[in-house]
């Protein structure tokens, strides 16, 4: 019967894979590029936001979520009111705001 099945032997040696340190360094190469390609980017632009809204003041001209533009006429704790034109007030949420403009682009659009 050996002629149509080739016999199988017992292997001894177990198989030869990657040491552990090899694994160990591969892990920590993968932990730095998540590091500096998604978490640190991140945490970067949250600074920046944080800092953009700490620093809004009654005056400001600013672009918030939507695309709509406007001058804050009155500040509260998380929320702004943001004069639109000449007698559109709306309430808006401060984590909201994208950027700030400079002074005058109101007047220039």
């Amino acid at each position: 019967m050996s002629f149509f099945i080739a016999e199988a032997y017992a292997n001894t040696a177990p198989p030869a894979g990657p040491s552990v340190w090899g694994q160990v360094i591969m892990l920590g190469a993968f932990a730095l590029i998540f590091y500096f390609l998604l978490l640190r980017p991140q945490m970067k632009r949250q600074k920046e936001q944080k800092a953009l809204i700490e620093s809004l003041q009654k005056g400001d001209e600013i672009v918030f979520a939507g695309g709509l533009i406007g001058r804050i006429s009155k500040l509260e704790d998380d929320f702004a009111v943001v004069e639109l034109t000449q007698g559109v007030d709306i309430k808006i949420q401060k984590a909201s705001v994208l950027a700030t403009l400079p002074k005058g682009t109101l007047k220039n659009i």
